[in-house]
């Protein structure tokens, strides 16, 4: 492999115009595409398999065009303080709303709530439901703003007006102020650590022609696929993080190599082989982890993780191609400022900052294990009382209408209402059917934590009935959830008084299913993961308790960004200060997509870090010289890379989606934890212990595993054999260099 990438590096360095022009055509092409594409859909979460989907498919069976895609909102009106809403001029301002939204031009109905008794008990609230003949993407500014302008009516005539639904919601987008500021804190810290704005905004401008091509390409096939925003912003999330560290792993080492006196092709051609090598396995790695979200068995991630995975693919392949294409346009201008007129770099510094860390760690390796092991320790335990659930709208700012809604009828229909349970009554063979619906009903309006139970609707075969039934708690309540349980386990009883079965479903429901399943699947998928990482680096790095202690981190650094989730998301502490204003379940996707994101970059640093190390122990070194040989060329770019990663996800915290606020926190936390206390404290700490047992791999497993050279060793020997010489660079086209055959 590293042949080949070597092979490639002087190639797109030999034809780098051909290679840039390449990519603006492919990213033209990918754009225009996207363009012409419809927008993004709003998915639903579903799991085929699980209670809630089989009765969702059953309504769509027995009751077509029940589950259309037209958008929604719910209008909640209430009355001021000390008044009812069914006083005379409170009335007349509803009932005017009401015909006035169902005047929109892409309105169905508008359900006076009068007529159809939806007024709280104490009168003090109603709500009406507007239904649109256009999914909530489809929904033209014009019906947006007549649905505001109605709204803004009733409350000139004195009523709180509120509204929540998909046909309100605002549609979330990738990209804002928040991610700028992480791409503006990044190139501050590529420009400290190679001192040369050309050498800091490489990366930067490869990692945000990827995002661009791998945003519109999604864009392109969000129709075809039913890609949705969030999963957009998820692929650019990791996409530019990835993109920025790998272009920055290729320009380090370019670096690294021209201060040997190599010529700039030659010097590229090196990067690509060594560098490039830990840049395709460390993506290999990140790649097989999000696109092994797909065994879980949920659309939504599975397509978030491929959407994911893709990014990173294209990161990859940019770090590979134009990254070399653009080394060889400016070939001295990434160097530091003092290089640039000799064309040349001086050696790194023997006692630089890693340097002079790793030797303070081997003094003392026993009190920065203990410390590192205890600290991620004591940060995972408030994992323990993790809570699953798929936060609502009670998770938004009370800034927006939806939450101020969802509040209100809270207060006036109870906590329950937002959060309905929908039973379907399958009667087909019984010969009372009406009889069977309505005993079903009549059991589960009497089970403990039931409020309220509406009418049974028939379809037209009059053999399938569905009615909701409203809790006493709220949706993502704990109580909630035992009270679905306790209806479920009571099936077996009715079923065999009525001869009629039925199913619980609804969003309530099915957020609970989805948490189930997410949770069961949560350990199999980390064993999967964890399994993985061990084999590649046994592979990487001919070592057995190498690869062990790179899992035991890893699963140090999940666990423990987990636990600090838990406690800012869940138990509130220092909430205020990321926005989080309502606090409750993490969300079911949360962990396992943790999981899997963090398993790639943990590799990377792995790699970058350890690889450096394996290097220098193999060339003789022994194995404390080792750890310091891999911090010294190592530690900077490692720093580098991980504080690029923590600003970039850090950014996403800024968002008002309480999902990417969360996932963008966990995974800022994740990469902290992950390369400053586990890769830089907890890894050089255990090799130190280890000494030579480190690298010791038995032999017959030594024979069973493929050999594959990711650091590029026989290139670096090779071409330090015959180096070529450094002042070449200065007197002749490097394009026309003769390089070492390889």
């Amino acid at each position: 492999m590293a042949t080949f990438l070597h092979r490639l590096g002087r190639l797109a360095f030999r034809k780098r115009w051909y290679v840039i022009l390449l990519w603006v055509a492919v990213l033209g092409a990918v754009g225009v595409g996207a363009l012409k594409a419809p927008g993004a859909s709003d998915e639903e979460f579903s799991m085929p398999g699980i209670e809630s989907q089989k009765a969702f498919d059953l309504l769509e069976q027995r009751f077509p065009g029940v589950t259309a895609d037209g958008a929604t909102a719910r209008v909640v009106f209430v009355a001021p303080s000390g008044e009812k809403v069914t006083a005379t001029e409170n009335k007349k301002a509803v009932e005017d709303t009401v015909a006035d939204l169902a005047d929109g031009s892409q309105v169905a109905s508008a359900v006076d709530p009068f007529q159809a008794q939806a007024v709280s008990q104490d009168g003090s609230t109603a709500y009406a439901t507007v239904t649109y003949e256009a999914a909530a993407n489809d929904l033209t500014d014009a019906s947006r703003t007549h649905l505001e302008d109605a709204l803004h009516a009733a409350q000139d005539a004195g009523l709180t007006v509120e509204a929540g639904g998909d046909a309100v919601a605002e549609q979330a987008g990738a990209g804002g102020m928040a991610e700028v500021i992480g791409v503006a804190i990044a190139a501050v810290v590529l420009l400290v650590t190679f001192g040369s704005l050309a050498a800091a905004g490489l990366p930067l401008l490869t990692a945000l022609v990827g995002v661009g091509f791998s945003m519109a390409s999604i864009l392109a096939l969000s129709d075809a696929f039913g890609l949705s925003t969030t999963t957009g912003t998820l692929a650019m999330m990791l996409g530019l993080a990835v993109g920025i560290d790998y272009a920055l792993f290729v320009v380090s080492r370019y670096r690294e190599e021209r201060s040997k006196g190599r010529t700039p092709q030659e010097a590229t051609a090196l990067a690509t082989g060594t560098a490039g090598s830990a840049v395709v396995f460390a993506g290999l790695t990140v790649v097989i982890a999000l696109a092994g979200l797909s065994v879980v068995g949920i659309p939504m991630l599975t397509k978030m993780g491929l959407a994911a995975a893709g990014a990173v693919v294209v990161a990859v392949l940019i770090a590979l191609t134009l990254v070399p294409a653009l080394l060889g346009c400016w070939p001295n201008a990434v160097l530091a400022r003092k290089a640039r007129r000799s064309g040349r770099m001086e050696e790194s510094s023997e006692n630089n900052g890693g340097t002079r860390w790793s030797r303070f760690v081997l003094r003392r390796p026993v009190p920065v294990l203990i410390l590192g092991v205890i600290g991620l320790g004591a940060l995972a335990v408030p994992m323990t009382g993790l809570q699953l659930g798929m936060p609502g709208d009670e998770a938004k700012p009370t800034s927006t209408t939806e939450r101020r809604a969802y509040d209100a009828l809270a207060e006036g229909f109870g906590p329950g209402f937002n959060g309905p349970l929908t039973i379907v009554v399958d009667a087909r063979g019984t010969d009372d059917a009406k009889g069977a619906a309505e005993t079903v009903a009549k059991e589960i309006g009497a089970t403990k934590g039931i409020v309220s139970v509406s009418p049974a609707r028939f379809n037209e075969a009059g053999d399938t009935a569905v009615f909701s039934a409203v809790p006493a708690t709220a949706p993502t309540d704990e109580k909630t959830k035992d009270l679905v349980t306790v209806i479920r386990d009571e099936r077996p009883g009715i079923e065999s008084e009525t001869g009629a079965t039925f199913e619980v479903t609804g969003t309530t429901a099915l957020n609970i299913d989805i948490s189930g399943k997410v949770q069961s699947a949560l350990v199999p998928y980390l064993l999967v993961v964890v399994g993985l990482a061990v084999l590649l680096l046994m592979v990487v790095f001919r070592s057995l308790l190498v690869p062990l202690k790179a899992a035991v981190g890893f699963l140090l650094s999940v666990l423990a960004s987990l636990g600090v989730v838990v406690l800012v998301f869940q138990q509130g502490h220092g909430a205020e200060l990321l926005g989080v204003e309502q606090t409750g379940p993490i969300m079911s996707l949360m962990p396992i997509f943790l999981v899997g994101i963090v398993f790639g970059l943990a590799m990377d640093y792995e790699v970058f870090l350890v690889s450096r190390m394996r290097e220098a122990y193999v060339h003789g070194d022994r194995a404390d010289e080792a750890i310091t040989s891999g911090f010294r060329h190592s530690a900077r770019v490692v720093v580098a890379a991980a504080l690029i990663m923590i600003a970039v996800f850090a950014g996403f915290i800024g968002e008002s989606d309480s999902m990417i606020k969360m996932i963008g926190f966990g995974l800022a936390s994740a990469v902290l934890f992950d390369a400053f206390v586990v890769r830089m404290a907890i890894v050089p700490a255990v090799l130190a212990l280890l000494g030579d047992k480190a690298w010791w791999l038995p032999k017959w497993l030594d024979r069973m595993l493929p050999h594959v050279d990711v650091e590029g060793e026989a290139l670096t020997r090779r071409a330090d054999a015959d180096p070529a010489p450094a002042d070449t660079a200065r007197t002749t086209d490097p394009a026309d260099l003769e390089v070492t055959r390889t």
